[in-house]
């Protein structure tokens, strides 16, 4: 005779002991609220609950109910209420921050946008990009100048995505003046801090910092209806676009503009802008953690720079797809990377229907919050995992890299994981490429001269690095 078990109820979870009415409100440092969580697992289990105010969490770091629970969506999970209602406020209404009906209507039109087969055509774009940085980078090394490189590399990542997405040149990199860029560092921590708030006092705009991020939200909305302005143009003109989109937008306008798609403008917006800001700080956070783990882990560095080489031959960057897909391991340094390092260590989602997650009964409504690392970074699933080694991600290298796959999961899991993934891996190997083809790496340096601290701002970023270069050399090709 077999038994099953009733599921637990959210009441019957261990967790840290809080204040009455306010749980751990008080304690919350935003900045390393993902450590906190962290913290917290590792002494009340992968299961436990924690309360803010008047909204309770059951915390799941279970990679196995993480996974079941990132496929039950849309319909069971989706964002919560408080994300959905700031990202409308701010305009990012897109796939990101949908729901339900909403997001299936847009993701069909992100999903072309996306598709990989047209990375090839909008490949020219980026390497003109990084033509452009390494110029910058190149200028820096010979004038024996430290790089900061959070703001250098988002500087990149803001017009890679300007001309992979929108077809047009901004040209931070190489700007001294007022940049989009500058606008954009306002917003993610601003959707960060007002997703915490207990209460949306921020719609008042009493504070200072509230009407900057008023002005920045106003800044890049004209940004983006110019692009999108601009693309109907080229549209317009050139109709054979629309089978063959040279862009991003241009490929996004043309789905949306199919009979019987139900996207709006304010849907195109939304996603546009969301494309902007998700590809500005989750790509530079990523290639500048990979860039410092490279440099302390001489081994690896070493094997990435002789597979560039022999990619490469001599060239400073990948000139074509074929080459940046050819990069294996510099991929794994990626994905080993991510698994250390992701810049999304936490999700937040809401039942949108009563669930059992992890044997835990939740009604509808119930919010949940997924620790990605915690579980990528436990020894009963990596071995020595605190170590850099990305032959975990290969074939032979002493690991199965899909199990390895389906615990570390920096891109989300099931119908909702990151459309922009393949995107992201070609800006991430591009940058690293040529950074090794052309600069051997001195040093990057800290503020205390330790490890990089993290901060979370919705992203994980690492405080306060500068890289300091030397121009190879053994480099070929032309500065630009």
């Amino acid at each position: 005779m077999s038994t099953t078990l009733a599921p637990r109820q959210l009441r019957d979870l261990p967790g840290p002991r809080g204040l009455p009415l306010l749980g751990q409100l008080l304690e919350i440092e935003p900045a390393r609220f993902h450590q906190q969580l962290e913290d917290w697992r590792a002494a009340h289990g992968d299961l436990f609950r924690l309360r803010l105010a008047r909204r309770e969490f059951m915390v799941v770091a279970e990679p196995e109910a993480c996974a079941a629970a990132l496929r039950d969506r849309p319909g069971g999970l989706g964002r919560t209420q408080r994300i959905v209602s700031v990202a409308a406020a701010m305009g990012f209404s897109g796939v990101f921050s949908a729901n339900g009906d909403d997001w299936r209507r847009q993701r069909p039109m992100v999903m072309a946008a996306l598709d990989p087969r047209h990375l090839r055509s909008y490949y020219p774009s980026l390497a003109k990009v990084t033509a452009r940085f390494a110029g910058a980078w190149r200028r820096a090394a010979e004038g024996g100048e430290a790089i900061e490189l959070q703001t250098s590399l988002m500087r990149y990542t803001v017009d890679a995505i300007s001309g992979l997405a929108f077809g047009v040149d901004t040209n931070t990199i190489e700007s001294e003046g007022d940049v989009i860029q500058q606008h954009l560092d306002k917003l993610m921590p601003a959707i960060f801090r007002r997703t915490l708030a207990p209460l949306e006092l921020w719609r008042l705009g009493l504070s200072r910092a509230d009407r900057e991020v008023a002005a920045a939200v106003r800044e890049v909305a004209a940004a983006v209806e110019g692009f999108i302005a601009q693309a109907r143009v080229r549209l317009a003109q050139d109709p054979a676009l629309r089978e063959k989109p040279r862009n991003l937008i241009e490929a996004m306008i043309a789905a949306a503009d199919t009979p019987g798609s139900g996207i709006t403008d304010r849907d195109l917006a939304g996603n546009v802008k969301t494309m902007l800001l998700a590809g500005e700080d989750t790509t530079a956070h990523t290639l500048a953690w990979m860039i410092d783990l490279l440099a302390r882990n001489p081994e690896a560095l070493a094997r990435a720079r002789a597979e560039v080489d022999r990619v490469l031959a001599g060239r400073p960057w990948p000139e074509s797809i074929d080459e940046v897909a050819a990069l294996d391991y510099v991929e794994a340094c990626a994905h080993e990377t991510m698994r250390l390092k992701p810049v999304a260590p936490i999700m937040a989602l809401q039942t949108e229907r009563s669930s059992v997650i992890a044997g835990v009964e939740l009604p509808a409504g119930a919010l949940v919050m997924f620790l990605f690392r915690a579980p990528a970074v436990d020894a009963r699933h990596f071995p020595d995992p605190q170590r850099f080694d990305p032959g975990r991600w290969l074939e032979g290298g002493g690991a199965d890299a899909g199990s390895a796959k389906r615990i570390a999961m920096p891109f989300g899991a099931g119908p909702r994981i990151c459309p922009g993934r393949y995107l992201a891996l070609v800006e991430i190997k591009t940058v690293i490429a040529m950074l090794l083809a052309g600069f051997e790496i001195l040093g990057v340096d800290t503020p205390d001269g330790g490890p990089p601290q993290e901060r979370l701002a919705l992203t994980m970023a690492p405080v306060g690095l500068r890289l300091r270069l030397a121009c190879r050399r053994s480099s070929a090709g032309p500065g630009p």
